[in-house]
Parts: C-alpha cells; structure tokens; sequence
C-alpha cells in the first residue's frame, strides 16, 4: 500500500538522491535549474509516494513568471527505476495538478516529453522561451482554468519575492 505525503524537511536527501538515480549526472545544469535556484518550492505540491517507508516516486513544483503572470514550473518528477510502469508518475502527475487547481494555480509549464505529458493535458506552446539551451519542441503548458495561457508569452523568469502576488 502506497503513502502519498508532503515532502518534508526530513525527506530532502533521499529525494535528491533518488533525483540523481533516476537523472543524468549534470541535472543541475538544466536551464530549468537556472529558475530554481534560491527559490522557495510551492511546498503543499511536492509529493512524495512510498511503500512500505520506501520512497517511491515524488514530484515537485516552483513558482515562475511568464508575461508578468504566476506561472506553475513542474518538475522534476522521478519515479525509481524498480516501480516504473506502475503508474506512479501519472498518480502524482493527476493527485499534484488537483491540489494546485485547488490552490488557485491557472497554468502550469513544464520542459518534457510530449507524448509522455500530452496524456495530462500539457500541449507545445509557442512563444513562452524558457532560458537556453532549451529545446521549444519541449516546452509544455497545461491550463488549470480555462483561457488562462491566452495571451500569456514571453521569457520564463525566476520567481523574486517582490513581484509575488
């Protein structure tokens, strides 16, 4: 029986460390990373899942903005290589954007692999440019209301307290 919870304080090196399984040695140096840096994550987003006390899988969220609007950047979610293809991914994937719709939150992006995110909602979105060397093809977005990317373009820029609304 799977436990789905907030990541905690406690959790931190145990999710970096099943990160550094599941990604290529370098992951930090992903633009997506550049967006992270010295950010609070939307902590009530990142899940953790475990069976039997044993982490399984866990997804985490970080404010950005785009246009000047709030945007959700999801990511990373990992699930370690012994419970793929379970579902777990899809589990955190639908349990994470409920809570965020719930939240408030209008829109999500994220940088993936479109066949894998498409089955969520996420579609290519054009005219949203996330820092380089970022491939466009993978830029995905995902409205949580309708409308709400409507006119929503730009550069991807970190999150600064200041212009938190």
């Amino acid at each position: 029986m799977y436990q789905l919870a907030v990541e905690s304080d406690a959790d931190w090196w145990e999710v970096e460390a099943l990160y550094d399984l599941c990604f290529a040695p370098g992951r930090t140096a992903l633009s997506s990373y550049r967006l992270r840096d010295g950010v609070e994550k939307v902590h009530a987003l990142c899940l953790t899942l475990r069976e039997d006390g044993v982490l399984a899988a866990v997804i985490r969220y970080w404010p950005v903005r785009v246009g000047g609007k709030r945007v959700l950047l999801l990511g990373p979610v990992a699930v370690h290589p012994t419970r793929q293809g379970e579902g777990l991914g899809g589990l955190l994937m639908h349990e994470s954007l409920s809570k965020a719709h719930e939240q408030g939150w209008e829109r999500v992006l994220l940088v993936g692999d479109a066949p894998y995110y498409q089955r969520f909602g996420f579609e290519k979105i054009d005219g949203v440019i996330m820092p380089p060397p970022t491939n466009p093809d993978r830029v995905l977005a995902l409205e949580l209301e309708p409308g709400a990317w409507q006119g929503v373009r730009g550069h991807v820029r970190k999150w600064v307290e200041k212009s938190a609304s």
